[in-house]
């Protein structure tokens, strides 16, 4: 009997791994993609598809995702400069790059047939699912999923079922949900769920304190219509870029923190993020953007900003309501041009200097300390701009 091809989003992790002999178990044969959206150096690269190999998959591939993740995310979400919930920078959505690496596959093996490891209780399987419904009718398996159904402490089930089949299952596994790409890290699991202090463990990037260098960090980035193009003077490709940021500022411990938001299912998810380049290049965009935008551009861009940054949250990456979001975010970004200096010393980055032809900078006035107008000018203002209040004051005062 020929076994059905399907395609399974793999990261080597250790819902993913076991994935791979569940669905050889049940009559499929198990086309594996691992997207390379960043986060793992090339001896990890290498663990992952052999792992692959190792636990029977009948094909492996490996894609580049990088350029993708800078293009589809990373740019918009950067301009515009919300995380969910004020706090989360969406350090998984990598995750639609890589149901459309996923679904590349597919259409090369000529199967509607798409698995993914996420579990019941999570955010992913919404993102998941949707993305693929999205791109048309496919099948869509969730071992996860199927056998939460009989099992309720699924990650010891996972490792116990890989171990009676002779595959070793890595300790840190044992304790973590990892996620680990181009955009930062996250962990989950043990006594991160519990709401208890983070163990010894629970650390990815991002030196502890101790291991701070003692000499300040100070980079200088280059924007043009709102997208990091430089770092240093040196044009640099969006993903090279933030790995570089990445590196630089994790070893100060930057874009370090923990988090509790409300998930797209409803139940509260407590997680470690570490997002050393996002809260690096935030920080420097922001910084620009303050001294370039309008009043009121920066007063209602966080609107938009805050839908935007729902959307791809929950799911509605390819909503058409995103895309209308883009264009306005894009549009607002045309002045955006410059330089910002950056400097850390440690745990937080600070935009020091701010360098652009269009900073609304007036000639003949300075903020608190000189101005081009006169008293009579600045008292007529504060009379008209303040009459409803002075009016319902002086009409409602207490005699």
């Amino acid at each position: 009997m020929t076994s059905k091809n399907i395609v399974l989003a793999f990261s080597g992790g250790l819902d993913t791994s076991f994935c791979i002999p569940w669905l050889k178990e049940r009559g499929w044969a198990v086309h594996t993609v691992f997207a390379d959206t960043g986060g793992v150096d090339a001896e990890e690269r290498a663990y992952i598809e052999a792992r692959a190999a190792e636990l029977g998959a009948a094909s492996q591939v490996t894609v580049d995702g990088g350029p993708a993740i800078w293009d589809g995310f990373v740019k918009p979400f950067v301009m515009a400069g919300e995380g969910y919930q004020g706090q989360y920078p969406l350090l998984v959505s990598d995750r639609y790059l890589i149901v459309d690496a996923a679904l590349k596959r597919a259409a090369e093996l000529d199967t509607r047939a798409i698995a993914h490891g996420c579990t019941g209780m999570g955010n992913d399987q919404v993102r998941f699912d949707l993305a693929v419904k999205a791109a048309g009718d496919y099948e869509i398996v969730a071992p996860i999923r199927e056998i939460q159904k009989e099992h309720t402490q699924t990650r010891a089930y996972e490792q116990a079922y890989l171990e009676e089949r002779g595959f070793e299952v890595r300790a840190k596994q044992k304790s973590y949900t990892i996620n680990e790409n181009l955009l930062g890290l996250t962990l989950s699991g043990g006594e991160i769920d519990r709401w208890e202090a983070p163990g010894e463990g629970a650390r990815g990037w991002c030196a502890p304190r101790a291991e701070w260098p003692a000499e300040t960090l100070r980079v200088t980035l280059t924007f043009k219509q709102g997208e990091a193009v430089a770092l240093d003077g040196q044009p640099m490709a969006g993903a090279a870029l933030l790995a570089k940021l990445n590196a630089l500022f994790a070893k100060y411990g930057v874009g370090r923190g923990m988090y509790t938001g409300d998930t797209t299912i409803g139940l509260k998810g407590r997680i470690i993020f570490e997002a050393p380049g996002l809260a690096a290049l935030l920080a420097g965009h922001r910084a620009l953007e303050e001294a370039v935008l309008t009043k009121q551009q920066n007063r209602f861009k966080p609107e938009v900003a805050r839908k935007w940054v729902e959307l791809v949250y929950e799911g509605f990456y390819n909503d058409p309501l995103k895309a209308d979001l883009e264009a306005f975010l894009q549009s607002s970004q045309a002045c955006v041009n410059g330089e910002v200096v950056l400097e850390t010393q440690g745990g937080r980055v600070d935009a020091v200097a701010v360098r652009s032809p269009h900073l609304l900078h007036a000639k003949g006035a300075t903020y608190a300390q000189s101005a081009d107008w006169g008293v009579a000018e600045a008292e007529g203002f504060i009379r008209l701009y303040g009459m409803s209040s002075t009016l319902w004051a002086e009409i409602n005062r207490t005699p």
